[in-house]
C-alpha cells in the first residue's frame, strides 16, 4: 500500500490509518494522470493520505506509466465502469475518515485538500465537499448543478433561470460557500461514513450520472453536498475521450436516474422530451445526437454496458 505521510511511519504490523484515501480511475489517461499525481503532495499539505489508482483496461500505455511510479498503488481491472472502479479503489485503500474522488484529468492546487477537509469537519451533516474548479485556460468551470426536473431536461443553462437550467452558470454562485444539489464528480471529498451508508457509487450507471445519483441519495439520507471556493483545482474534461457512445450513455442515464427518483409516469414525459431535445440537437448539427436518438427509440441499439435494452423506457 502506498501511503504519503507527514509523521513517523507505522511500526511493522501496525494498521495503516490515513486522513484521506485518494481514489482515481484511469482509462487511456496517459496525457493527464501524471500531472494529477504530481500535484498531490502539495495539495495534501501536512495530511496523511493514500493514493489508489484503478486502471479500467487501458490500451494506450497508462498501465506502463503507472507501473513506473512509486507514489500510488495500482489495481488492474476489467472495464466494468467508472463507479465500479471507484468502489474497487476504496476497498483497496487503507482505513481513512474521508475519500477523495479524483478524475485523472484533474490537478489540485496547493493545500486544496486541507481546505476541503476543514469544511467537512466544520459543517454538521456535510457528506460531500466540492472545490472551485477552473478550465485549462484558467476560466471558471461551472461545476455546480441543480437537481433534474422536467423543466430542466432541455439543458437551457444559457437562460440562467433555475426552472430551466440544471447547470449553474451564474458567477456569483461560485463566490461563497453553500449547499448545492450536486456537483460534477471530478473532484469530491466524501465523508467515509456517507460513502459506506450509501454503499458507494451505483455501478449500474457504468459511466455518467453516478455522481448525481450519489449526491441526491446522500441528501435523501441527510448528508449535504457543500461547495467551497477556498479549495481550488483544474479539470481538463473529456480526458478519456468523448464519442457518440458516451453521449448516448449520458442521455440514457439521465432518463434512468429520473425514472428511479420519480416513477414511470413522469419518466415517460422526461423520456419523450429527451427524444425531442436530442432530435433538435441532431438537426442543428450535433452528429452524436443522431446515435442517441436511435438508441432512445430502439433499445437494441443501446450500449450493452448499461444493461438498459430490455424495455423501451430505460430503467
Amino acid at each position: 500500500m502506498t501511503v504519503r505521510e507527514s509523521d513517523e511511519a507505522p511500526r511493522a504490523g501496525e494498521q495503516v490509518v490515513v486522513d484521506v484515501a485518494a481514489v482515481v480511475v484511469t482509462y487511456n489517461s496517459t496525457r493527464h494522470v501524471a500531472a494529477l499525481l504530481d500535484s498531490l503532495p502539495d495539495a495534501f499539505g501536512s495530511l496523511t493520505y493514500s493514493v489508489v489508482v484503478v486502471d479500467n483496461g487501458s490500451t494506450d500505455g497508462t498501465p506502463d506509466l503507472l507501473a513506473g511510479r512509486s507514489d500510488c498503488t495500482v489495481v488492474q481491472a476489467l472495464n466494468d465502469g467508472y463507479a465500479a472502479g471507484i468502489n474497487r479503489a476504496v476497498l483497496a485503500s487503507p482505513e481513512a475518515s474521508t475519500v477523495l474522488i479524483l478524475n485523472p484529468d484533474a490537478t489540485l492546487d496547493p493545500d486544496a485538500v486541507p481546505q476541503l477537509l476543514e469544511v467537512l469537519r466544520r459543517r454538521p451533516g456535510a457528506g460531500i465537499v466540492a472545490p472551485r474548479v477552473r478550465e485549462e485556460d484558467g476560466s471558471l468551470s461551472p461545476t455546480l448543478r441543480r437537481g433534474p426536473t422536467l423543466g430542466r431536461v432541455g439543458g437551457l443553462s444559457f437562460t440562467r433561470l433555475a426552472v430551466f437550467a440544471e447547470r449553474i452558470e451564474i458567477p456569483g454562485e461560485y463566490e461563497s460557500e453553500h449547499e448545492v444539489d450536486w456537483a460534477v464528480g471530478a473532484i469530491l471529498l466524501v465523508d467515509r461514513r456517507c460513502f459506506d451508508a450509501l454503499k458507494g457509487l451505483d455501478e449500474s450507471y457504468f459511466l455518467y450520472s453516478e455522481e448525481t445519483d450519489f449526491s441526491l441519495r446522500a441528501r435523501d439520507a441527510g448528508w449535504a453536498t457543500v461547495y467551497t471556493p477556498r479549495a481550488g483545482a483544474m479539470h481538463v474534461g473529456g480526458g478519456s475521450g468523448e464519442s457518440a457512445t458516451t453521449h448516448t450513455m449520458q442521455m440514457l442515464n439521465r432518463v434512468r436516474l429520473y425514472r428511479r427518483r420519480t416513477g414511470d409516469l413522469r419518466a415517460w414525459l422526461y423520456f419523450g422530451m429527451t427524444v425531442v431535445v436530442e432530435t433538435r440537437r441532431a438537426v442543428l448539427g450535433q452528429r452524436a445526437s443522431w446515435t442517441t436518438v436511435h438508441a432512445l427509440l430502439r433499445p437494441s441499439l443501446r450500449p450493452p454496458q448499461l444493461r438498459a435494452n430490455s424495455a423501451f423506457l430505460p430503467s
